[in-house]
């Protein structure tokens, strides 16, 4: 099935049971509550996701949500089912490719396939905003479990490494020695 974007500034695409458009301002704080939900606290552990073993303290500030749908060639793609938002990703463009971060799906409804065609819809619409036909993405290395998952959605180890921060004032390391690994996907859309 092809997927048609109209406007997404204020339009939605149905897709199955799912919808699709662009975060707005005042979704700001649903974003940042959503993503702190699927990978810190104990929320977290209803899905498979959770960093809170690796990290504690909140990955995202309503704020920063704010900084990046201002800023330029950047959107976050939300999924919505029946008009609740239960995902986001935060795309941007960097010269011939994109970057796709906070992949996020309310922790509760992961592992029944929403993830999958969210990733899809989220690579078809970057293809198609900027005509790009490469993907990045930066995962933290000893994430196995979510390495193999992008491996399954056709993302390949670059072999790049960036160590984490160690104090960006919100999040605290609870294992020493974590860095990011980066992945990236040529897409065949």
């Amino acid at each position: 099935m092809t997927l048609q974007f109209p406007d997404l500034q204020t339009e939605f695409v149905t897709f199955q049971h799912l919808s699709f458009r662009h975060a707005s301002n005042e979704d700001a704080e649903v974003v940042a509550q959503l993503v702190n939900s699927a990978y810190r606290g104990e929320t977290s552990r209803q899905g498979w996701t959770t960093e809170a073993d690796l990290l504690e303290g909140s990955r995202i500030f309503a704020a920063e949500v704010l900084e990046i749908i201002a800023a330029r060639d950047s959107v976050i793609l939300l999924c919505l089912q029946e008009q609740e938002i239960i995902g986001c990703v935060h795309l941007q463009k960097n010269d011939d490719a994109a970057y796709l971060g906070m992949f996020v799906v309310r922790p509760n409804l992961q592992g029944n396939g929403i993830g999958k065609h969210f990733m899809q819809t989220a690579e078809q619409h970057a293809h198609k905003l900027w005509g790009i036909n490469k993907i990045w993405m930066t995962v933290i290395s000893v994430r196995e479990e979510l390495i193999a998952y992008y491996q399954r959605r056709g993302y390949l180890r670059t072999g790049r490494f960036k160590p984490f921060p160690k104090d960006n004032g919100k999040e605290q390391m609870l294992v020493d020695n974590l860095q990011f690994e980066e992945m990236e996907k040529i897409l065949t859309v």
